[in-house]
């Protein structure tokens, strides 16, 4: 394990990419980044003295191949000098058109100039190398890009600002102090002297193994807000489960017919409402007696996605059902998921009896009130998305606008490690354990809040988390 925050800068080549996505487009920006990044686009670049021009200016001309004259592009080419620059190193961008032709022809020639193609994350990894980022933005970066819903997007762009990254300084900071007098007493083993307060000690710990397991708590939500909320649409065939897919989507995703059992596996599809991205999954109609093979292994595959839901939408058909059979159905799918949220919404209600109506309205299924819709004539579903919004933010959604929210796996498992040392050094405080023992579990306790903002970390880490990154950042 080393320390990822160095003071010079270490990379000797000088990296180039393609930053936009590939293939035909208005623009494609080609990224070059290290000490030979002026020099190397000056030989394509040769009407204008780039060496001597400020950073964070643009020169528009036009882009030569050398080897061979030719004129590759027109394009604007923006200066950074570093250490004002993303990777802290001088930056050089090439924006011209968005030709896979012409990229391919640019990156040719300014790798014979001696440019190298960058890794994946490489640009990335050389921001966080060079001090411009700490681990848990850098990570923030991809999660930015990937982001695909207004709160993945709000949760990002507050971990790569360094909100997450301030509150675990801040903890380590606190801990540090007490751990250096840890440390000391143990130089002063043989005296038998306490320079740390254990009652001050104590105190801090409580404090910081709250805020541990705030943050800790934060990743189920977390993981819903950066993947989505998987919600199992299931039911009885012919409920209308492929129609109300099709209504949610407005769009035909879903095969729909009369016919019982036409979908025989699950049909999965995505949609923002109001910021929240809900992942919809159609299931195979549930019956005791599938029709065949085919639709058996539906059933089974329903049952087993029903398990991996973070809610349930139970749908059943007005017209078909009674209170009592609904209630059955739920208590028969959840019986071995007793925490999982149900949502209950009839179907057909253009074609249900008032009494019927009457009859449901007055049911509750996980203490919440029945929804109403036709999914056809796509009547009540402004309602059903407004159920849908209370159950996930009753769950804690609602107010995360500045909050700390934990939505990174890696974080999640290094804030456990440091919850475990914390309560052991806790531990070993109420029963009088050895300061040298106090001193090990308050170390590891550090290390693993180090991790994730890579005060500490080790290659094999960076190699993981940078490769997952796309080539251009």
């Amino acid at each position: 394990m080393k320390p990822a925050s160095i003071t010079a800068n270490p990379w000797s080549d000088t990296i180039v990419a393609l930053s936009t996505p590939p293939g035909a487009g208005a623009l494609a920006v080609v990224r070059l980044s290290g000490p030979e990044a002026v020099a190397i686009a000056q030989a394509l670049f040769s009407k204008k003295n780039l060496a001597s021009q400020p950073g964070h200016t643009l020169h528009y001309g036009t882009l030569r191949d050398p080897a061979t004259g030719q004129i590759i592009d027109e394009g604007v080419l923006a200066l950074y000098r570093g250490p004002r620059s993303y990777t802290r190193e001088d930056v050089v961008e090439i924006s011209g058109h968005g030709s896979d032709f012409i990229v391919r022809q640019l990156l040719a020639a300014l790798l014979r100039q001696g440019a190298r193609l960058a890794e994946a994350g490489e640009f990335t990894k050389r921001a966080f190398l060079n001090g411009a980022l700490d681990l848990a933005q850098a990570e923030a970066v991809a999660d930015l890009i990937a982001a695909d819903s207004a709160l993945s997007h709000q949760v990002a762009l507050n971990q790569l600002r360094g909100g997450f990254s301030d509150e675990l300084r801040g903890l380590r900071a606190q801990l540090v102090q007490f751990a250096a007098l840890l440390e000391l007493e143990l130089d002063f083993g043989e005296e038998d002297v306490e320079f740390a307060d254990r009652t001050g000690l104590a105190r801090l710990l409580a404090e910081v193994q709250g805020v541990v397991l705030g943050l800790l708590r934060s990743f189920e939500l977390g993981n819903v807000i950066k993947n989505g909320i998987t919600t199992v649409i299931a039911g009885r065939p012919n409920a209308g489960k492929s129609t109300l897919l099709n209504a949610l989507l407005r769009e035909e995703r879903a095969i729909v017919s009369a016919i019982p059992g036409t979908t025989r596996d699950f049909i999965e599809d995505e949609v923002s409402i109001d910021g929240l991205r809900f992942r919809f999954v159609d299931t195979a109609g549930l019956r005791d007696n599938p029709a065949d093979e085919v639709e058996a292994i539906g059933v089974r595959r329903t049952r087993e996605r029903i398990g991996q839901a973070a809610l349930l939408l139970y749908l059943f058909d007005l017209t078909e059902l009674t209170p009592a059979e609904v209630q059955a159905d739920i208590a028969e799918l959840t019986a071995a998921l007793p925490k999982l949220p149900v949502l209950a919404v009839g179907n057909k209600r253009d074609l249900a009896s008032p009494a019927a109506l009457a009859e449901f309205q007055a049911l509750h299924i996980d203490n919440k009130p029945l929804q109403f819709v036709s999914a056809a004539q796509r009547v009540g579903l402004d309602e059903l998305q407004a159920a849908l919004l209370t159950q996930v933010r009753g769950a804690g959604l609602a107010g995360t606008g500045s909050a700390t929210i934990v939505t990174n796996v890696r974080h999640a498992r290094a804030l456990e490690v440091a919850a475990q040392h914390l309560a052991a050094v806790r531990q070993g405080l109420d029963v009088g354990r050895g300061t040298e023992l106090l001193a090990a579990d308050l170390r590891h306790a550090l290390g693993a809040l180090g991790e994730i903002t890579g005060e500490i970390s080790s290659d094999d880490l960076l190699t993981s988390i940078f490769t997952q990154f796309c080539i251009g950042k």
